[in-house]
């Protein structure tokens, strides 16, 4: 697949089946998320993989997070959360992990840094067949989420990237019209 068709065709995958990615797709997208901008090479990422067990332990913190919030949730509501990360085979949290007081390398710089390294796995998914969808929500600005995953307080979720073969149907994809978003200054 040439670059610019990955780029023009690239599309999230909400339904995604088994098996996980194997190691050497895994190996192509973490070399990919790692050519992301980073201005003065600080490499603010870090990546945790979850499949198998570590996907149930995941629900479990979902449900936590779930529970803290409203102690009177019920079971039906718990289960569903810990469901949550099952939609997919494999999913991969990007975190910006952020130098605090690096002044020539903002904070918003270094989590837009993660963000591309979090592009960069959507694309080296699709670049592979594989299925890719990058999900946020409340649970990855929770804080029993945030303590559960290990971030430190100047640290960002960036997002929950779920990864998996591709299942059902795909979507169109919507065409926009370049002019809509451009404002030019010539």
């Amino acid at each position: 697949m040439d670059a610019m068709t990955l780029l023009h065709e690239r599309g999230s995958m909400g339904k995604l089946t088994g098996p996980a990615p194997s190691a050497e797709q895994l190996d192509a997208l973490y070399r990919a998320a790692l050519r992301a901008p980073d201005h003065k090479e600080l490499r603010p990422w870090r990546f945790v993989e979850f499949s198998g067990a570590g996907l149930e332990r995941l629900g479990e913190l979902f449900a936590e997070a779930e529970f803290r919030e409203n102690p009177h949730i019920d079971d039906a509501a718990l289960n569903a959360a810990r469901k949550k990360p099952l939609r997919a085979p494999m999913i991969i949290a990007v975190i910006a992990r952020v130098t605090p007081d690096e002044p020539k390398v903002p904070r918003v710089e270094q989590v837009l840094s993660a963000g591309c390294a979090a592009h960069g796995l959507l694309l080296a998914a699709h670049a592979q067949g594989l299925g890719a969808m990058w999900r946020t929500g409340r649970y990855a600005f929770d804080p029993t989420v945030r303590k559960g995953l290990g971030l430190d307080e100047q640290d960002e979720l960036v997002g929950f990237i779920y990864l998996g073969q591709l299942g059902g149907r795909h979507r169109p994809l919507p065409e926009h019209d370049p002019s809509d978003f451009v404002e030019r200054w010539s």
